[in-house]
């Protein structure tokens, strides 16, 4: 049995026993670049001491002193200090060596595993070796490796550590390199920081480096750090931690800093991904290379065949979702943006519909090199999605994208043919005539377009039956808005009060949606039979009929690969429970809708007075408002209803496949596209398996860009480098003021929010807005004044603010807020105080 193996006779058909450190480092040697000599104790010796499924089962402190306790076998301690005598010189075998973890976990693509499992540093002697890979073993089992294993889904018992011994360097200067900017995602910068002494100060964070970053062959950062502390080797074994004088010059020299630059290029070009490395210089000046891995934080880039700049827009994002989508999810946005590009600006080749990190993005570059583009992007986005639309008027003066047609005529003639293609002046002037006979016609859509995509095969449905929702009925919905905007031309208003007039909007969807739930709720809170059959987890009639009418939405619904409520009712049962809890009457959803119905009313009214002769007209363009301006809700609506239409003909067809032998569960079916759920032999198993794989993964991203540039570039993180001191800022949405409790809440599945708490979120669909009926205020980091969120806010009368930035990190639950819906200003007044996590049961 083999248990030690030299780094430069690693091969590929043996890195699954080496682990991912010493297979790095093996190829890194067989490319030529410069590691420090050593060997790995590879996995088979860690086999012959611990057994994987006993130490799963037990506590991490068991497992650790289980390893701890049990004595090196002969054979393998025999081999160690064979391969270390190897390293030593004329001087005899006492080399210094760092000695390494290298499980089989580490440096995945989503995974580096930093930090989690140990490393000794300037060990010496034969048993200091051998004890070092005994400690080496049992950090596999830290609490911190541990919970790091479980964060990231990974399988405790089929984790296996190696351990790297390398030649100690005795640096001069050593740091961590990565060759592309981890902040700003920027591809072709390399970041560098850099300390005297040996790089664990560096890595662990224990100094304050040096720090450059290298753009091409142009150094363009230079911020240097005052590097009081320099961790040092012992003679004898062993390091010491120095405290020395602050030092105002820069530790490397310029042509060192470009020499690991090129040597970083190297790394990367090796393995064809940016690196986060490890280096060091020695005495010598000589650079040494002691860890490569890949960098696990950098959102992966959209195709660019062309190679040329350009700027792509995270629809997924501004949809509110920071999960991926499904892979038939994303082939559903395939068919409807050839529809819309085909309507829109005729041309279906058209590459503006992107995809990357399993997410939806639209290359913009065109739109920004026009000035039309600009002005329409970034108005549509500044009521949608604030902060997208800042990040975007952020790259004006970038020449890269600089405008190169500044003439309206091509814009007002696509604008004029679509107005006359779906007839927008003749719904204008009804909706104006006869508002009620126009909400009225638009509720008729529903059944014509299901009964239209019945016949139509599913790609076709999605083609014709979505895209030409929007132009339909977005212009009913339209002249409410713009009616409530004409006011406040004619009258003088003060903050919040045209906002009053949007409270309790009839004809809204949503808002009914969530009245017959809060209706379900007092449906079984009042019949005792189905109040205990929901107590038992039983599932009463009324629910039954609730999923019937509303069973087809979904939180995260626009992707039509994720279960819809009556697929899985878990999130329906989690509100309804919160609304059982509710004491009182003045908290009420109903109440609440009512009261803010009479706000709306009232205010009609003020407004009207204080016009003085134009009162009429004030009454007359506000009350059609109110009938109209609900709709904004109803075209999504039919989307949704279409997509449940669709998804359960697709399901049917899983289960045919599943049949077939072809699939192992019908649910199967949405991780494949339309051609692949259609072909007609094959086993589809393993193209299921490998998207399953890469979905999960993409699961775990923590982050999510709102806008991305072709080289990498996240401008948000460019032009907004740090915190703002002070009170947090954002789009005010719904005017009022509260003062509560924060929750923060980045899912709203099994989410517990106590009446009148203050809902922090990330963003919001429809399936979130059951929880505003007990929230007293709301606070989103996206959005804008006339997003989902902001929206269903006003017509609940909460005080909202929107498009906070970091509002889910820099807001803690269990903090005493204030937000200020009028100003967009949100105050923390207190600490957190301890809150419930998890409501009683019902």
């Amino acid at each position: 049995m083999t248990l030690t193996i030299g780094f430069e006779s690693i091969n590929g058909t043996m890195l699954a026993e080496v682990g991912g450190k010493a297979a790095n480092l093996g190829e890194l040697t067989r490319a030529g670049l410069p590691v420090p000599q050593g060997f790995c104790v590879t996995i088979d010796a860690y086999r012959a001491v611990a057994r994987a499924g006993e130490l799963a089962s037990t506590s991490p402190e068991n497992a650790r002193r289980m390893l701890l306790d049990t004595a090196v076998p002969q054979e393998i301690r025999d081999a160690i200090v064979a391969e270390y005598r190897a390293l030593g010189d004329d001087r005899g075998s006492g080399v210094p060596v760092a000695v390494r973890s290298s499980a089989t976990a580490e440096d995945l693509p989503f995974a580096s595993f930093a930090g989690q499992q140990d490393t000794f540093l300037n060990v010496v002697g034969e048993d200091e070796v051998v004890d070092a890979v005994r400690r080496c073993w049992a950090s596999l089992w830290t609490d911190r490796a541990v919970s790091y294993r479980d964060t990231n889904g990974i399988d405790h018992t089929t984790t296996y550590l190696a351990v790297v011994v390398q030649r100690m360097v005795q640096s001069a200067v050593s740091g961590v390199m990565f060759t592309a900017n981890p902040v700003t995602g920027t591809r072709d910068q390399i970041v560098i920081d850099a300390s005297p002494g040996l790089g664990e100060a560096v890595v662990s964070g224990a100094v304050n480096p040096d720090h450059f970053i290298v753009d091409g062959s142009e150094i363009v950062e230079k911020r240097l750090g005052d590097k009081r502390m320099v961790i040092r080797s012992l003679p004898g074994g062993g390091t010491e931690h120095v405290e020395v004088g602050e030092s105002g010059e820069q530790c490397l020299t310029d042509g060192q800093i470009h020499g690991l630059a090129v040597l970083g290029r190297e790394v990367q070009q090796h393995y064809g991904s940016p690196q986060d490395i490890e280096w060091a210089i020695d005495d010598d000046g000589e650079p040494h290379l002691t860890q490569a891995r890949p960098i696990t934080t950098l959102f992966p880039l959209p195709d660019n065949p062309d190679g040329n700049p350009h700027v792509y827009f995270c629809f997924s994002l501004a949809q509110g979702l920071e999960r991926p989508i499904t892979p038939m999810g994303r082939a559903t946005f395939r068919e409807i943006s050839k529809s819309a590009l085909e309507i829109v600006i005729g041309d279906v080749r058209s590459k503006s519909y992107v995809e990357s990190g399993e997410r939806i993005f639209f290359d913009v570059t065109k739109v920004l090199q026009s000035a039309v583009g600009r002005e329409f992007i970034t108005r549509l986005l500044g009521v949608m999605e604030a902060r997208s639309s800042e990040v975007l008027r952020g790259l004006f003066d970038d020449p890269r994208f600089a405008v190169r047609n500044s003439s309206s005529a091509p814009a007002l003639k696509r604008v004029l043919r679509l107005a006359r293609r779906f007839r927008v002046p003749v719904t204008v002037m009804k909706a104006l005539a006869n508002p009620e006979k126009a909400v009225r016609d638009a509720l008729l859509l529903e059944r014509q377009i299901l009964e239209k995509s019945a016949i139509l095969p599913i790609e076709q449905a999605l083609q014709q039956c979505v895209v030409p929702v929007l132009p339909r009925l977005a212009p009913t919905a339209l002249v409410g808005f713009a009616l409530l905007g004409l006011v406040g031309k004619v009258v003088k208003t003060r903050p919040g009060e045209l906002q009053t007039v949007l409270r309790g909007l009839p004809n809204n969807i949503t808002t009914e949606m969530d009245m017959a739930m809060w209706g379900l709720a007092q449906e079984i809170r009042h019949d005792p039979v189905a109040l205990r059959q929901f107590q038992n987890g039983e599932r009463p009639a009324a629910l039954d009929r609730f999923l019937a009418r509303w069973g087809h939405r979904a939180v995260a619904e626009i992707d039509l690969g994720l279960p819809r409520w009556s697929d899985d009712p878990a999130h329906v049962i989690g509100v309804i429970k919160n609304f059982l809890r509710l004491e009182g009457d003045q908290g009420h959803p109903d109440a609440v809708f009512a009261r803010g119905a009479a706000e709306a009313e009232a205010m009609i009214e003020t407004l009207a007075r204080r016009a003085w002769g134009r009162g009429w007209f004030v009454r007359f363009a506000l009350r059609r408002t109110r009938l109209l301006a609900g709709l904004r809700e109803y075209p999504k609506y039919l989307v949704i209803t279409l997509f449940g239409a669709l998804r359960k003909r697709i399901a049917a067809i899983g289960a045919e496949l599943v049949a077939a032998g072809r699939l192992d569960v019908a649910d199967d079916v949405f991780f494949l596209n339309f051609e692949e759920m259609r072909s007609p032999q094959g086993d589809l198993r393993p193209i299921v398996a490998g998207r399953r794989e890469v979905y999960d993964r993409e699961m775990r991203r923590r982050h999510i860009p709102r806008v991305l540039l072709s080289d990498g570039t996240e401008p948000e993180a460019v032009h907004h480098g740090g915190p703002v001191e002070g009170d947090l800022v954002g789009t005010p949405a719904s005017a009022g003021t509260i003062t509560g409790i924060a929750r923060v809440v980045m899912d709203p599945v099994g989410a517990h929010l106590e009446p009148g708490e203050i809902l922090v979120a990330p963003s919001t669909d429809p399936g979130w807005t059951p929880l505003f009926l007990t929230a007293g205020g709301l606070v989103m980091e996206m959005g804008g004044a006339n997003s989902h969120g902001a929206v269903v806010a006003r017509e609940y009368g909460i005080p909202a603010v929107v498009g906070v930035r970091e509002a889910v990190t820099r807001i803690r639950t269990g903090e005493r807020i204030t937000v200020d819906g009028s100003t967009g200003a949100v105050i923390t007044l207190e600490s957190p105080v301890e809150v419930s996590e998890r409501p009683p049961d019902a």
